[in-house]
């Protein structure tokens, strides 16, 4: 369980990060299951990316350094599914 935690951490901020961006930019008109995998896979990858980075010495070590990295990873993969969607129904 323990080594389960920082993952689970990471997937509901990505989750948060990637519902605030949606909700933020209503002219990617994305729906609710594009939001939510961008978000978890971002905060995943986000988290661990800078768990990666710091290792758990730094400020943002444990549960706080996978939350902000959990919601900036799930925020700018869900950024970036919006901009390709929206660019996708244009074309």
């Amino acid at each position: 369980m323990e080594a389960l935690l920082p993952i689970i951490v990471q997937a509901i901020a990505g989750i948060i990060g990637g519902q605030a961006v949606g909700a933020a930019f209503k002219q990617a008109a994305m729906g609710q299951l594009p939001k939510i995998l961008g978000g978890l896979i971002g905060g995943v990858a986000g988290g661990a990316a800078l768990s990666g980075l710091g290792g758990d010495a730094g400020a943002l070590g444990g549960l706080l350094g996978d939350a902000v990295g959990g919601v900036g990873g799930g925020a700018i993969l869900t950024a970036i599914v919006g901009a390709v969607m929206s660019a996708s129904k244009k074309a």
